[in-house]
């Protein structure tokens, strides 16, 4: 049963998926998070920050790990593999017949009409994630994150796999430098 979840669950995110890795990752969300609950939200922001790091789509490497960690290696290949798939018989069906009705209106209309819609889905899950990052750190911290994330990606043009990963060395650093309350903290969550 949770090969054929997992199959419908990333198969949805590759038919629905449209306009590419971005606008799939609120639909992953949905599907992981919400609707399976193999994960919780602190765990998949996890996935997804480190699947940002990484090359290639994004949709397919978040795909290939949860699969991996829901049914071990045949549910990665299960998972990557629903992912891909509707976007290549799509893209063989699409690319033959595309040249002849690209140029009608309602094609143009349609595309056009997507585009807002995967705009508010990346917005609800960026106010998903500021709210949880403002209840572990604070407005003050949260709005400087997002503020100077911001400043370092669109105006300096840092990629984000560098900003992610000295964020993540940051986080070892202090760790590292706090080792009793880092103690202490474990001790109370356990």
């Amino acid at each position: 049963m949770t090969q054929l979840q997992l199959f419908l669950a990333f198969f949805r995110v590759g038919m629905l998926g449209y306009g590419g890795g971005p606008s799939s990752i609120p639909l992953v969300h949905k599907e992981v998070v919400e609707k399976y609950k193999w994960m919780n939200d602190d765990e998949f922001a996890d996935v997804l920050a480190l699947g940002n790091t990484l090359p290639g789509p994004i949709a397919t490497k978040m795909a290939g790990y949860i699969g991996y960690r829901v049914a071990g290696i045949l549910g990665l290949i299960n998972a990557t593999l629903s992912t891909i798939l509707p976007t290549i018989v799509l893209m063989i069906v699409l690319l033959t017949t595309i040249s002849s009705v690209k140029d009608y209106p309602w094609v143009q209309g349609m595309t056009a009409a997507v585009v807002p819609v995967v705009g508010v889905m990346l917005a609800t899950l960026t106010w998903d994630f500021f709210k949880k990052s403002q209840k572990s750190l604070g407005w003050i911290k949260a709005l400087a994150l997002i503020c100077g994330s911001f400043l370092l990606m669109e105006i300096l043009g840092v990629h984000p796999a560098i900003l992610i990963g000295g964020l993540l060395l940051a986080a070892i650093l202090k760790k590292d430098k706090n080792p009793d309350k880092d103690r202490a903290v474990e001790r109370g969550s356990a």
